[in-house]
């Protein structure tokens, strides 16, 4: 029997599927999983997938990559999977064809006419017995991503279809439901919003079930046992939400405290208090992520109570809070020694005189970082130490990745003659960092830039305009608004016309970014007006409620003040 687990990233699929295959085997099963704990059984498989998912190969256009995805899958057929189903009782795969299909038809928009010819053709005659759907809020995905990286301490680089933004997930979730409703004999859908151990008895059951009676009565037994959902009351008033809110993540810490702490982030007051100290015995390292640029007395408590700990975690959240602020630089040297690059990563955009004593003592051994730190600084000092490391790297700058990623972080915001030189270099090793350190510019070359490269990478796009008031900014924001929610993001706190009419003529497709643009606007008659209208129609958004939690708590007012 061949069993497909679906879904997008964050959905939990990998996770099911594996837990399924373990519980099955220890039933006596013969169980082959085609991509155990994560990594694909096929070594060749395994490479075109991390071709396919490298974000340096942003010129990669969607048929080439939609072949990518089908050539993993036939590699995979043709050196596992064959040979697995005639020596096997089940066969497991956390991915197949599904996944190219859905990726090229609803997340790039490929036409369906091209598009299936290839796929049918590239099944070579092996079809599913059964397909498990995971399917999750996008939202909730992106969360557990994130969660999952932090506990994993994964540094690497967002993938290719990170470039697109938080949109191609909910296109690609919309393109999983849809081919489940077409194919309701061989699909079923499990959502995993809850006990992941509830998700994993289910579907363990399902897969012996059709192991033993066939697949068409196991589905049919697997959709009478529903659980009813009671549906939350959406709150009216930002008052209930908050309340809401508060509820979610009491709810949330006990099954996934990881995530309770992602959604903790950036809020600070007595309620939210109380949640991150208790969170905090749990999984400080969560917390910590959530407290980056917080000036509050508990941030301050749980940085020094966790320094000895996770001196570099700590060291990061102090990324934006000024060198001239006491108590950051106190903690700054005192983590110096333990965590110097972190304390250095911190430092970006900060032009004060203590800011420079640490780099000025971590130079000598650590140049890539301290360089890495000057983003942001235009001045002849930064460029001094700037020009140093560049004359030290010179040879490597646009072929080595790592080297010419960090030469444009340390330019990023800058727009004089030098800065160009060395970004153009540096692109041909490196395009999507030196994309993004444009941000904030708004010169003709860089907007001609962001043009360029507005279909391959939208989301970073976005981040380079964010608040950038340009009228041919403004035209990229319409050209990608649709399926880029980034697009909204990038009109934080901005109340141009234009942004009013973003925000007007998107609310209902991205209900709670307009809300996080809103800033100190949420205070004024338009602002509350949005608010109100928002709640009513979107009011179980736990996204939503967590930006309306930040207005009742105040912390919107803040936003215009902090950096970046």
């Amino acid at each position: 029997m061949f069993v497909v687990f679906e879904g997008i990233d964050g959905s939990g699929k990998t996770t099911i599927s594996n837990q399924v295959a373990e519980r099955l085997s220890e039933k006596g099963l013969r169980v082959k999983h085609l991509r155990a704990e994560g990594k694909f059984a096929s070594s060749v498989t395994e490479a075109i997938r991390e071709l396919g998912r490298d974000a340096k190969n942003l010129e990669l256009v969607p048929q080439a990559e939609f072949l990518l995805y089908v050539a993993r899958e036939v590699q995979l057929i043709e050196e596992v999977l064959r040979s697995a189903l005639g020596t096997n009782d089940l066969v497991i795969a956390d991915r197949f064809l599904y996944t190219a299909e859905v990726l090229g038809r609803f997340g790039r928009l490929l036409p369906v006419e091209w598009t299936q010819p290839i796929l049918q053709a590239a099944s070579l005659g092996i079809t599913p017995d059964l397909v498990v759907l995971v399917d999750v809020d996008p939202t909730l995905a992106r969360a557990r991503r994130k969660a999952f990286k932090l506990a994993a301490r994964d540094r690497r680089p967002p993938s290719r279809k990170g470039l697109a933004g938080v949109g191609l997930q909910h296109r690609l979730r919309r393109g999983y439901l849809e081919l489940a409703l077409k194919e309701p004999e061989r699909w079923v859908v499990i959502e995993n919003e809850d006990e992941l151990e509830r998700s994993v008895a289910r579907v363990t059951a399902l897969i012996e079930d059709a192991c033993a009676q066939g697949p068409k009565r196991a589905i049919e037994r697997f959709r009478a046992d529903v659980r009813t959902r009671p549906v939350p009351v959406a709150p009216t008033t930002p008052e209930q939400a908050f309340e809401a809110f508060l509820r979610w993540i009491d709810e949330r810490a006990r099954r996934e405290p990881r995530v309770a702490a992602y959604f903790l982030s950036g809020l600070f007051g007595p309620e939210v208090d109380e949640r991150r100290r208790a969170l905090a015995q749990q999984v400080p390292e969560a917390v910590l992520a959530g407290l980056s640029g917080l000036d509050d007395p508990v941030s301050w408590g749980l940085r020094e109570e966790l320094a000895g700990r996770y001196p570099g975690a700590v060291a990061r959240t102090l990324s934006g809070i000024a060198g001239t602020n006491e108590r950051a630089h106190a903690l700054r040297v005192q983590l110096e020694p333990r965590a110097p690059v972190d304390v250095l990563s911190a430092l970006e955009r900060l032009d004060d005189g203590p800011s420079w004593e640490i780099r000025d003592r971590l130079w000598t051994n650590y140049p890539d970082a301290v360089a890495a730190s000057l983003a942001g600084l235009g001045g002849e000092r930064a460029w001094s130490l700037r020009a140093r490391w560049l004359e030290s790297v010179e040879d490597a700058l646009g072929a080595d990745y790592e080297l010419s990623r960090i030469a444009c972080k340390s330019i990023t915001g800058l727009d004089d003659e030098r800065a160009w030189t060395v970004r153009t270099t540096a692109r041909r090793a490196a395009p999507v960092a030196a994309l993004s350190s444009l941000a904030g510019l708004a010169t003709d070359q860089s907007l001609r830039w962001g043009e360029e490269l507005l279909v391959r990478a939208p989301k970073v796009v976005m981040a380079t305009i964010r608040r950038v008031a340009h009228p041919r900014a403004w035209a990229m924001r319409r050209a990608v608004v649709e399926i880029c929610k980034e697009a909204i993001d990038s009109i934080d706190c901005m109340d141009d016309a234009e942004a009013w009419e973003l925000r007007e003529a998107h609310w209902d497709r991205w209900p709670s970014t307009v809300v996080k643009t809103l800033g100190p606007l949420a205070d004024g008659p338009r602002g509350r007006t949005l608010l109100e209208r928002q709640l009513s129609t979107h009011g179980t958004n736990v996204s939503l409620l967590k930006h309306v939690s930040g207005i009742v708590l105040g912390v919107h007012r803040l936003k215009g003040q902090r950096p970046g």
